[in-house]
């Protein structure tokens, strides 16, 4: 692969992150993002998160919750984002690694429900859930 493009997680609101290639450029970024862009760096592994900066000021779509280690939320990302490895000095293409475990960690879509002050965050499942038996299970196997 080039050193002009980068392989990237692209994770827009409602959907599944994608795989995909990008240029290596601020302006490639922006287009990605759909504005100027923000970057942040919640994880410990060397990959950042760039997001349009201005993307709650805009009214983007929430799109997934940021936690921290205990699992509970400290942020929400507005808008379609990037999930990118970090280099040296600049942005990097995401190893394999990365790239699956960032894609499993975002690949639910999220919805965000507004309950007064609060902000609950529902998974959004894929498809409708099976019918589910309507009987409980017998309790002899909860000993």
């Amino acid at each position: 692969m080039q050193e002009n493009t980068l392989s990237v997680l692209k994770i827009a609101p409602g959907q599944h992150p994608q795989q995909v290639e990008i240029d290596n450029d601020l302006k490639a970024l922006q287009q990605a993002v759909g504005g100027s862009i923000g970057a942040s760096y919640p994880f410990e592994d060397p990959v950042a998160i760039v997001y349009n900066d201005d993307g709650k000021l805009m009214g983007l779509p929430l799109n997934r919750a940021l936690r921290d280690e205990n699992g509970e939320m400290y942020d929400a990302v507005a808008g379609t984002f990037l999930v990118v490895g970090l280099g040296e000095e600049d942005f990097a293409s995401l190893t394999p690694e990365m790239a699956q475990k960032y894609e499993q960690l975002f690949h639910q879509p999220e919805a965000f429900l507004k309950l007064g002050n609060r902000l609950l965050v529902l998974s959004v499942p894929d498809e409708p859930p099976a019918e589910k038996p309507r009987t409980k299970p017998s309790a002899e196997h909860d000993r």
